[in-house]
């Protein structure tokens, strides 16, 4: 009878998974309708109610588990016995991994954290997928050297499927052609095997569509990518060609939004990937196109791995510290953990609650390349003697109630975890004339670009801000976040008399969502060299007209293309009308 039971148990659960991701898939797959039809807000909605699926899907299977069976303790012999069950489903599966992690989703919201470990739920995989493959190969193989680089392209951009024209397919050929020559190895260098391999289907996201392939020469594979935009009226155009791993992996990066690739075998994809970013491990490559449940639990095992293999402390996060967070790193693992302190000082009026939603509006919302990702976990497990005094101290301080203590571990309840950046004020610190110009630079393309999404970072201060290894500069406090369009711009009023503007209070009012840019001067820009930066590269921004302009640009739907690659890297071409769509380009 518990045999029977346990494989009743097993077969639900993985009913789930399937019914889960045959939704996922559909979402996906409608994306290149979407973007051929240049729906705009049909793309921005799919990819938000795509990031709730895995949640919602959960929460249906442990609804009928609890209706359908009598569910006993956890470490009765019944639960071991439906992990087996399990798995003998699964040999034969395409999505074994994300299977795995499904399963672990629903035995740990039916039962105590305390049960996370091996015998009960997949902590680490059973099933391999290193050589998973689909029914049909992901990628094409083209042979330039054999067919020539013209009708080669010309069959790339044919075979990606696209039933809507391009405007003037010969510039865009001649385009590629041109960069080609120029960024791949030329013809004297080209070994025996040299060929072009491009993912069967395209990766769409915002208000693009990437063609995702690689240049095999000899030992070496050389990561490309060939944007594809839609002018709204003439049709589609190649906006450009991206070469090398730095260039892929802009478009990939933790600061963008997901994409929607259509795969029956996300393992495949993975694997096609990772040579050509191996900066990037499958964690974030799974992350990347939407699987983020699976990537979180893929982060997790690279962490308990790393743990294994390291000896050194986690220690408080160098900056400034934060008011609503401590943040805290393990110097050898390069990410930053957050945890929402117990109080808030007066001047942060907001709950715990409050902080977690303006986390998921991130999640939600197009990133532009300018918000950091993160993954938010809870009741995670670290060794307490890995604390250094001065952290714990800290924690016990400012998170007590976050944390439990068992045995040799300490409990985190709630946290998130992101890359880590150095922070802005200390980089500019440190830097030379030219590296801070370059920072100042993005820091303002950054503001920006987010109130080009309709977002509004709140707090301008350096500290919360990071510099990415490639220079770039993306925003990561999230507690005074919102909408763009929630703000209200005005113009410091003249003071009546002289004398009160050196009055310690305003002589004017202000409201909740009053905002006086010309005040970003004052309390941002107090080094001579950085306001000096600020004012010759990004002066509108202390203007309230500046913003009015973007607030009214955003209420009639014309939010500004945003490029995940340099705007000089663009091909040249015919006038093409600028979209219009509310979302931006990739």
């Amino acid at each position: 009878m518990a045999w029977t039971e346990a494989k009743l148990i097993a077969e639900a659960i993985l009913d789930g998974f399937e019914r889960h991701y045959r939704l996922f898939r559909a979402c996906t797959g409608e994306a290149r309708t979407r973007f051929e039809r240049a729906d705009w807000p049909a793309v921005q909605a799919a990819a938000r109610a795509r990031i709730s699926y895995y949640d919602t899907r959960v929460g249906e299977t442990v609804a009928l588990l609890r209706r359908e069976f009598h569910l006993r303790d956890p470490s009765d012999a019944l639960w071991q016995r439906v992990k087996v069950e399990y798995l003998r489903l699964l040999p034969l599966h395409r999505q074994p991994e994300l299977a795995e992690t499904f399963y672990n989703s629903v035995f740990c919201r039916l039962f105590d954290r305390r049960y996370y470990d091996n015998r009960y739920i997949f902590v680490w995989p059973m099933i391999s997928t290193e050589h998973l493959e689909a029914e049909v190969p992901i990628y094409r193989p083209y042979y330039p050297t054999r067919d020539g680089f013209a009708r080669v392209l010309a069959r790339i951009l044919t075979d990606a499927g696209f039933e809507r024209p391009f405007r003037a397919p010969r510039h865009d050929l001649r385009c590629l052609l041109r960069a080609l020559r120029e960024r791949l190895p030329a013809a004297q260098t080209r070994q025996q095997n040299f060929q072009l391999a491009v993912l069967r289907s395209p990766f769409f996201r915002n208000k693009a569509a990437y063609l995702i392939g690689k240049a095999i020469n000899g030992a070496d594979q050389i990561p490309f990518a060939i944007p594809v935009l839609n002018d709204e009226q003439r049709g589609l155009y190649v906006d450009t060609l991206l070469v090398g791993e730095d260039e892929l992996s802009d478009i990939f990066s933790f600061s963008r939004a997901y994409f929607m690739i259509d795969t029956e075998v996300p393992a495949a994809v993975v694997e096609f990937l990772r040579p050509l970013l191996p900066r990037k491990g499958k964690a974030e490559l799974y992350t990347a196109i939407g699987l983020q449940k699976f990537g979180k639990a893929e982060f997790y095992r690279d962490f308990l791995k790393h743990l294994r293999h390291s000896a050194d402390e986690f220690v408080i996060a160098p900056g400034i510290r934060g008011m609503v967070m401590c943040v805290f790193t393990l110097p050898s693992f390069p990410f930053v953990f957050k945890v929402i302190k117990d109080r808030f000082p007066p001047q942060k009026e907001m709950s715990r609650e409050a902080v977690k939603e303006k986390y998921q509006l991130v999640k939600l919302h197009d990133r532009v390349g300018r918000m950091a990702d993160s993954w938010e976990y809870s009741h995670v497990a670290f060794p307490a003697a890995r604390f250094s005094p001065a952290l714990r101290a800290l924690l016990e301080e400012e998170c007590a109630g976050s944390l439990e203590h068992d045995g040799e571990h300490l409990i985190i309840k709630h946290l998130y975890i992101e890359r880590r950046m150095a922070p802005l004020n200390l980089y500019l610190q440190e830097a030379d004339a030219e590296d801070a110009r370059h920072a100042v630079a993005e820091y303002g393309d950054a503001i920006r670009q987010l109130a080009a999404a309709d977002i509004f970072p709140g707090d301008f201060l350096f500290k919360n801000f990071g510099v990415t290894r490639r220079g770039r500069v993306v925003f990561y406090d999230y507690d005074e976040l919102c909408y763009l369009t929630e703000c209200n711009f005005r113009k410091i009023p003249e003071a009546p008399y002289p004398e009160l503007e050196l009055a310690d209070e305003p002589w004017y009012s202000i409201a909740p969502a009053d905002v006086f840019p010309e005040e970003f001067e004052t309390f941002l820009l107090t080094d001579p060299r950085t306001r000096a930066l600020f004012r010759e590269l990004h002066a509108e921004l202390l203007d309230p007209d500046w913003w009015r302009e973007r607030q009214t640009h955003i209420r009639r739907g014309r939010l500004e293309d945003v490029f995940p690659y340099p705007e000089a890297r663009r091909f040249p071409g015919p006038p093409a009308p600028r979209s219009v769509g509310a979302q931006t380009i990739g």
